[in-house]
Parts: C-alpha cells; structure tokens; sequence
C-alpha cells in the first residue's frame, strides 16, 4: 500500500494568507504562521464576501520562535485574551479552532498591521483527498 502524502490528508495550506478570507468548513481549525515585525488580526465572516468583524477575544496561547530558518527552539506563551498577536521579530504560530468561532461564522481572515507574512496550515481534514481534489478554501 502506498503512503498519501500529508497534503490533503492531514493538512492543506495557503502559503500567502494576509488579509485572505478562509473557509474553515472543511477542517477542525488552522494554525496562523506569522513572520516579521507587526499585529495580526483575526476576523471572522459568514461569508466569503461577508462583512468581517472580530470573533472576541479567543487567542490566548501562541508559540513563538525567535528565528525563522528553523535554527531556534519553538516557545510557548499565553497572552490576554485577544483577537490579535503581536510580535517584534521572528515567528508566531496561533491556533483558531472552528468551535471557538460565533455560531454561523464559517470564514476566517488574519491581517497583518504592515508588511507581515501570513501563512496557514488547516488541520484535521474532515475529508481526506489526492491534493488536486481540495476544495478551494479562499472563496
């Protein structure tokens, strides 16, 4: 039996996700990647095109790392209760479960404040397929 690849099996991924609306429907959540010195805010919609606003205040543990070659040690934290993460240098990793979004709200989006670089990873596939059948999550 031949291995499947994590692609489409554990995950999906959009590598370039500033300010992109997702759809989590198809997934249990995401964990946000996010590099370089800025704010990322997270919103949520009912829609793709849908008026995005914040969830309230979810984000309470991130994982940091001070490099982002992979050359330093990953760091969990907590923090306030918020809707953002702030970070000076190097990388962040937060996790949005699809449970902690308000009901009916199915779209998430982080923004970063300048020129941050957002990535994200969707974790727990509801169906698992060959990479070239993933739904489309940015529309």
């Amino acid at each position: 039996m031949a291995a499947m690849e994590g692609l489409g099996k554990e995950f999906n991924i959009v590598p370039i996700a500033a300010g992109v609306g997702l759809n989590m429907r198809d997934c249990a959540g995401i964990s946000f990647v996010c590099t370089g010195n800025d704010t990322f805010t997270l919103t949520v919609a009912d829609s793709f095109a849908g008026s995005y606003a914040t969830p309230g205040n979810i984000i309470t543990r991130k994982v940091t790392n001070t490099a982002t070659n992979g050359s330093a040690a990953w760091v969990s934290a907590t923090q306030s209760a918020s809707n953002a993460v702030t970070i000076s240098s190097g990388t962040v990793v937060f996790y949005v479960s699809g449970d902690s979004l308000p009901d009916g709200k199915a779209y998430a989006k982080v923004s970063a404040g300048a020129a941050g670089l957002v990535t994200a990873v969707f974790h727990d596939l509801n169906t698992q397929r060959k990479p070239d059948n993933l739904a489309i999550v940015g529309a």
